[in-house]
């Protein structure tokens, strides 16, 4: 062994010697305060190095001046975005996926990183209860997801009316008309920019007070559409965690012969869930479905799935071929087919590893006990004098209200400042009926009992010090 390679394997264990300990520390960790961008900007602000280093040291300077300014959302006390634990058994298999180097593009590239991949994606299938020949792309996150599934009826739907999207492009084609709940997250309109779709060519559809499409409105809208539809359903609003109706929804969007996609980032998972499958019936009658794995499968960064029920027309609109590019066999399945990336990470191994890790029954386990602490949490914030559930817990998701209407924004942002300043957790905000909410995701598998019973005593002592 050289010593170039020596210093290069030396650099390797420190660097694992460095995340396990930080995953120790976190784990345990009575506060995670986070330094500032500012802070952290400045310690690695340096001229553009001029000679190369030594491996060792690059690790351990990255390691202590970037630790400082790491948000812990690893912690079991996180509960400011949607986003899992990271479990170790998935960032063991994401490490092993780094040190293979394997571009997960095709077949000849990493047989390996394939086959692992296709089994992943059908056992994905099963626990999501979705139609078994359904094509699974494994891309970055839900954002990705949400692209592809919409590039797949995008190119289908044209396509039924004679237009070929992949070939000719949009200019000059039917119009196709996007059909929208009011409440859909942001990644979706960023999708449809993508696209070319428009981000405001958009029929907005009235939704309920949790954010649900309205089945009625959803029938008119359909009934008024010319030409081509996509419309958009949700399985879990982002502030609500709400799912649409889609019992009602989906066979009308059949009978109209309208291309439904599902943006089911985490409230698919409900799917997994017999405790909570009631949430998402009739999910599986859509025509396309997009979900995270770094919610609640745990992986680490960056994992998601897109799924589209019919696979040639998520062919169509993702595969990469060119003559130096070896094409699947058989049964082999060529996953640059179902991305729109040809150099891309193997997610499929730490998807595969964390399906392994958790089982079936590990995975609605999960589900339920996240939503069963988000229950609890919401109950006993709620029943402080001046704070107030905003509506009913149906997830995972919940929001909270401090004050009266006149100065509400005022102390729920204030109370939000000191909960995230005391750093016992963290817990952000979010806008819901144009007032400022406390807004609580309950989604990491390293979070129990004991972890949400001390996020509730730093709420409630952050409201008191709020009113002075």
């Amino acid at each position: 062994m050289t010593d170039e390679t020596e210093a290069a394997m030396s650099a390797m264990a420190r660097a694992a010697r460095h995340a396990i300990a930080y995953r120790q520390t976190v784990a345990t960790a009575e506060r995670t305060p986070t330094a500032s961008y500012a802070q952290i900007f400045a310690a690695f602000d340096l001229p553009t190095p001029e000679a190369g280093g030594d491996p060792e040291a690059i690790i351990e300077e990255l390691a202590a001046l970037a630790t400082p300014g790491l948000r812990a959302s690893t912690a079991p006390r996180f509960f400011g975005w949607v986003i899992g634990q990271s479990h170790p058994t998935g960032v063991a298999a994401d490490w092993l996926t780094a040190a293979w180097g394997q571009n997960a593009s095709n077949v000849a590239c990493s047989p390996a990183a394939s086959a692992v991949e296709a089994v992943a994606a059908a056992w994905l299938l099963d626990l999501l209860r979705l139609p078994a020949d359904a094509s699974v792309g494994l891309v970055t996150g839900a954002t990705s997801a949400n692209f592809v599934c919409l590039a797949a009826a995008r190119g289908e739907v044209l396509r039924q009316v004679g237009w070929d999207a992949e070939a000719d492009g949009l200019f000059g084609a039917p119009p196709i008309e996007v059909l929208i709940g009011a409440d859909a997250h942001v990644t979706v309109f960023s999708a449809l920019r993508y696209l070319g779709l428009g981000a405001s060519r958009v029929t907005t559809v009235e939704t309920d007070d949790l954010g649900r499409i309205k089945s009625g409105a959803f029938e008119r809208a359909l009934s008024a559409a010319q030409g081509p539809v996509i419309a958009i359903a949700q399985a879990g609003q982002i502030n609500t965690g709400a799912c649409d109706p889609f019992p009602e929804i989906a066979p009308m969007a059949s009978e109209h012969g309208a291309w439904l996609h599902v943006d089911g980032a985490f409230g698919l998972w409900a799917q997994a869930s017999p405790a909570r499958a009631h949430l998402t019936t009739g999910v599986e009658l859509a025509s396309s479905w997009a979900t995270d794995g770094h919610k609640w499968l745990q992986t680490p960064y960056d994992c998601g799935y897109a799924i589209v029920r019919d696979s040639e027309a998520h062919r169509r609109a993702m595969a990469i071929t060119a003559s130096y590019l070896t094409t699947a066999e058989g049964a082999e399945r060529d996953p640059s087919a179902y991305t729109p990336e040809l150099s891309r990470r193997a997610r499929g191994f730490a998807t595969w590893a964390m399906i392994k890790q958790f089982g079936r029954a590990g995975i609605a386990e999960l589900v339920e006990r996240c939503c069963v602490l988000a229950a609890h949490m919401a109950d006993r914030i709620g029943e402080a004098d001046g704070a107030q559930l905003v509506c009913p817990v149906e997830l995972n998701q919940f929001m909270i209200r401090f004050g009266d209407d006149a100065d509400g924004d005022r102390l729920t942002l204030e109370t939000i400042r000191l909960v995230q300043e005391d750093a016992v957790a963290f817990i952000g905000s979010s806008q819901w009926c144009g007032q400022w909410v406390m807004r609580v995701s309950v989604t990491s598998g390293a979070t129990a009992l004991e972890d949400a019973d001390k996020t509730v005593e730093a709420v409630l002592r952050a409201w008191r010090f709020a009113q002075g």
